[in-house]
């Protein structure tokens, strides 16, 4: 025991000797362990072992077996310590990383430049934005949590040491090499971004790399091609390019990377690699800077570096200025005999030797090594390609977006039904991602032409012109320049047109402008990925917030850290389940239950959407417009909506009129329109019909009585074959009823008996009622009025009643092969045939749209009334009828909508709140809001194709079904 307590001190001294002789970078948790392995493992190597340790040899993963074989020589011959992987997939990386861990008699300490993480997947060349990027971002704790995600990317591959963050300071725009692998221009903004970043990666379990050293930022020469010069004095250097070292150093930075660089003031010596300078390395950074992890040289390999009369001379040249790792050597075995030569000479002794390989010792020790085991390659794409990675993307993406210019707060776009938009693409990189997502809000045209004459001409009609400049997001160092054309042609536009021009390039690109005053909103995107266009595309309309800030100026417009900030306007964004806190793998269950629905002929296809807070998280196909077309359905397709029509375009009209004092619930038919003062329902009141409580009978036939007795075919007494003033009103294709029969459907409403009991009974009378009232009250269509008040400034321009003179007929989905009525396929016209002989406007029937659209108008409703910066209807409004007044009587209705049941069967799932709401309608369509989840959910089918039949998507509850398991995907 005295023993003991004698060696404790000694214990103590040894752990702090032992941490300030390799600093706390790579001191493990157990420090102690540490050290005996470190030491036992040193004493064991032979000094080849030794000095093998030094390198990293450059190792890509789709080499061919030669190539492989001579790495695997290299690891028994000469014991390197470490790989750095570059090119190939993670997937050959890991099975080759573990094939040379075998090999290995000591674990190899494997590095990689993952700055933007990884990914398997084919359409996506990195995971997370690029440096330039996140430098636009407010919020360093997303900086942080890439760094972390990142890290965690690397630990699953088996990667020890990323080669991130880049700490350069990018003040120089033609800067080839670094550009957007750096956070900015701003010495403060990219340290607090870097050691974010870095927190986040160590946090992970992999060791940071700060580079490269002394500062790469200020040069326009390409480093792979020449040695560049940093002119700058060493004052400016120490102020400016160094100070992110300073910082990171303090905070726990475990490795820096050398520059391949030449600078003057630094170094004497002409042409002389930074790399390769004491002064440099030894001197500055690990003696004034006091940075005591790792340090690796950048690439031997090369320009100007590898320039020595003797192989394997640079390699102790650089071991001599104080670097720890050798970075991919041009020739491993001459250079390890020349350090060899070196030690046997006594050019470098046994503690320098000691000094670079124990501390290579420390980081295996760190990151696990000493207990080794090879990767598992069993799920590793899943691994690398999580859904919370695309979460973070997008979040990322929504913070970085910066709008610089402005004029008249254009941005976010509102008032769109006085909009009429073009979309015009400049740069050689694909825009459909942004064209396709501009689509979902509006009209957006795409206007080409191979003139300047001629585009000016096309784009006369269009009062906003949003132009794309698009280059390629392969890699950071991709051209990002607008061409002498580009900047003409966006010139002579913005003199002619409202200009948004969004820029998927780094913000330098901007400096060739010949002009900005011209344009009226000026967005920077940052890069051309399919999130950054798709997040910039919800920001110009309005359903994202503008965050973001320049990492760097613009010059001459634009200074760093400007960036205009604006709310978003409750438009609906688009995003993945994640983001909402839903389950993607859960909602994906819906994709089985609509293709059982479609595989047994439920319904020849469907368009399926939910919607959470205020994002799309889900938004399929499934199936045909017909079970023998060949037509799939895709997402600018049109339904008939049928009784949707009730809750999207004669209830919303009602409840404006409400609001005015037109009307009120208690207002009754005699009130409204005189004739029926003295019918039997004359005291019927709005709220009741709406309630479906007031004795109205379900439907009528009104089509029967216009057919011939005998042949049962439509009668020549009521249709013809051609148009005239007298048969003007299209029921079908080349079929036209008598243009004054639409006077003897409301005189056969208004003279109908009425039930026996006051009970609930589904009726369509109310709205053919209530569209006569509001026809005459407003003297203007019902068609005219949707469109005005809601369709056109919601920007929902795919929902339409008569849609077949309006868009292509492939864009329809036809109804049914109607053999009872108009005996031909319905298609484009409507299915009701009581909202047929209205002209296909019925207040109960008639409309058309996507799932898209109707979730807009579902939307606003569960907004209470606002969307898109407008408040079309008054809250309190909503809630006067999304009430069910008559429950306690057994009626689960509100007024116009469909509440979820009082028993056990009933329009839902049975898991949806009480204050939620919907419709049904016959031809397979249905919509429910609920305002407490925040969720909408659309289901648009043609299930009466070709036949009505039995209504097995009923029958079978798949819409419930569906819904049902919406709510399951719910995990927050």
């Amino acid at each position: 025991m005295r023993q003991i307590l004698i060696n404790i001190p000694f214990l103590f001294f040894t752990i702090f000797s032992f941490a300030q002789q390799t600093g706390s970078p790579l001191l493990a948790a157990d420090a102690m362990a540490q050290q005996k392995w470190v030491d036992s493992v040193y004493a064991s190597f032979t000094l080849k072992e030794k000095i093998g340790q030094l390198y990293m040899v450059q190792v890509m993963s789709n080499q061919d077996l030669a190539t492989k074989n001579k790495i695997v020589q290299l690891i028994k011959d000469h014991h390197i310590g470490g790989i750095i992987y570059s090119n190939g997939g993670p997937y050959r990386q890991a099975k080759l990383n573990n094939e040379l861990q075998a090999a290995s008699k000591i674990p190899l300490l494997i590095g990689m430049d993952a700055e933007w993480g990884l990914s398997m997947r084919l359409d996506s060349t990195y995971a997370f934005p690029w440096n330039m990027t996140l430098g636009a971002i407010k919020d360093n704790r997303l900086v942080e949590q890439t760094g972390r995600q990142i890290g965690e990317h690397c630990k699953r591959l088996g990667v020890h040491f990323n080669f991130a963050p880049d700490v350069d300071i990018n003040t120089n725009p033609k800067n080839p090499i670094i550009g957007n692998r750096s956070f900015g221009e701003d010495r403060d903004n990219v340290t607090v971004k870097a050691l974010a970043f870095m927190k986040g990666m160590q946090s992970a379990g992999v060791l940071a790399n700060a580079k490269h050293f002394p500062g790469h930022g200020d040069t326009d020469q390409d480093s792979h091609k020449t040695l560049p010069s940093i002119s700058f004095n060493e004052k400016r250097i120490d102020s400016i390019e160094l100070y992110p070292y300073k910082i990171l150093t303090k905070e726990g930075l475990s490795s820096v990377m050398v520059a391949h660089l030449n600078v003057p003031s630094l170094e004497t010596r002409e042409g002389y690699p930074s790399s390769l300078s004491k002064n440099i390395v030894t001197n500055i950074l690990k003696e004034r800077l006091g940075f005591q992890g790792l340090i690796f040289t950048d690439a031997l390999t090369m320009k100007g570096a590898a320039d020595f009369d003797e192989t394997g001379a640079i390699d102790l040249a650089a071991f001599m200025a104080g670097n720890d790792v050798m970075l991919m050597s041009e020739d491993v075995e001459q250079g390890v005999s020349k350090i060899m030569e070196a030690y046997n000479s006594g050019q470098i002794t046994e503690d320098r030797l000691a000094h670079s390989v124990k501390k290579i010792l420390m980081a295996k020790y760190k990151v696990g090594l000493q207990d080794y085991s090879p990767i598992a390659l069993h799920d590793l794409s899943n691994d690398l390609n999580r859904i919370k990675d695309d979460a973070l993307n997008e979040v990322l993406f929504e913070n970085a977006i910066t709008v610089v210019k402005n004029d008249n707060n254009l941005l976010p776009l509102k008032d769109l039904e006085t909009k009429s938009i073009a979309y015009v693409k400049f740069g050689d990189d694909d825009g459909m991602p942004f064209y396709n997502e501009l689509k979902k809000y509006g009209k957006v045209h795409i206007i080409e032409a191979d003139n300047l004459f001629e585009l000016i001409a096309r784009l006369k009609p269009y009062n906003t012109v949003i132009i794309g400049f698009h280059r390629s997001n392969d890699n950071p160092w991709k051209a990002f320049e607008l061409s002498q054309q580009d900047q003409v042609w966006i010139d002579e536009i913005a003199k002619t047109n409202t200009v948004i021009l969004d820029a998927f390039v780094k913000p330098y690109a901007l400096s060739d402008l010949k002009s900005i005053e011209n344009i009226s909103g000026i967005i920077v995107s940052y890069q051309n990925s399919e999130v950054a266009q798709q997040k910039s595309a919800q920001l110009i309309f309005g359903a994202i917030d503008a965050k973001g800030q320049l990492p760097v100026s613009i010059q001459p417009y634009f200074k760093r850290g400007e960036g205009i900030e604006f709310n978003n306007i409750k438009r609906l964004g688009y995003s993945i389940p994640e983001c909402v806190g839903m389950s993607t793998a859960k909602l994906n269950r819906i994709d089985s239950i609509a293709q059982i629905a479609v595989d047994s002929m439920m319904t020849p296809g469907a368009q399926i959407l939910v919607a959470r807070k205020g994002k799309v998280v889900y938004s399929k196909n499934f199936g045909k417009h017909t079970y023998k077309g060949k037509e799939e359905v895709a997402s600018d397709d049109i339904y008939d909506l049928a009784s949707l029509t009730k809750i999207l375009a004669t209830l919303p009209l009602v409840m404006e009129l409400e609001e005015q004092g037109v009307i009120s619930l208690n207002t009754t038919l005699s009130e409204i329109l005189p004739e029926y003062k003295n019918s039997n329902k004359a005291n019927i009141t709005i709220k009741s019909m709406l309630s479906h409580y007031a004795r109205l009978r379900p439907w009528e036939p009104f089509y029967y009585r216009t057919l011939d007795s005998l042949t049962k075919h439509p009668s020549a007494d009521y249709y013809r074959r051609e148009r005239s003033d007298e048969f003007n009103v299209e029921v079908a294709k080349d079929l036209f009823l008598r243009t004054d029969y639409q006077d003897s459907i409301p005189e056969i409403i208004k003279d109908s008996e009425l039930l026996s009991s006051l009970r609930y009974r589904y009726s369509d009378f109310p709205y053919y009622i209530l569209k006569k009232f509001i026809e005459y009250h407003y003297d203007r269509t019902l068609e005219q009025l949707t469109q005005s008040h809601f369709y056109e400034p919601l920007g929902a321009n795919n929902t339409m009643y008569n849609p077949y003179h309006k868009i292509s007929s492939k864009k329809i989905v036809p109804t049914e092969v109607d053999d009872y009525y108009r005996f031909q396929e319905v298609h484009g016209y409507v299915h009701d045939m009581g909202a047929a002989m209205q002209n296909g406007i019925g207040g109960h029937a008639g409309v058309f749209s996507n799932a898209n659209d109707v979730a807009k108008m579902m939307q606003m409703y569960l907004q209470k009334g606002f969307y898109g910066g407008r408040q079309f209807l008054k809250p309190e409004t909503i809630d006067k009828f999304n009430t069910c007044y008559y429950c306690h009587r057994g009626v689960r209705r509100g007024i116009g909508f469909d509440k979820p049941q009082l028993g056990e069967e009933g329009p839902t799932c049975g898991c949806v709140s009480k204050s939620s709401f919907g419709h049904s309608g016959f031809t397979g369509t249905y919509t429910w809001a609920d305002p407490e989840e925040e969720i909408v959910y659309v289901f648009l089918a043609n299930r009466t194709y070709p036949t009505a039949g039995q209504n097995l998507l009923l029958r079978k509850n798949i819409r419930t079904e569906i819904q049902r398991l919406i709510y399951e995907a719910i995990v927050d």
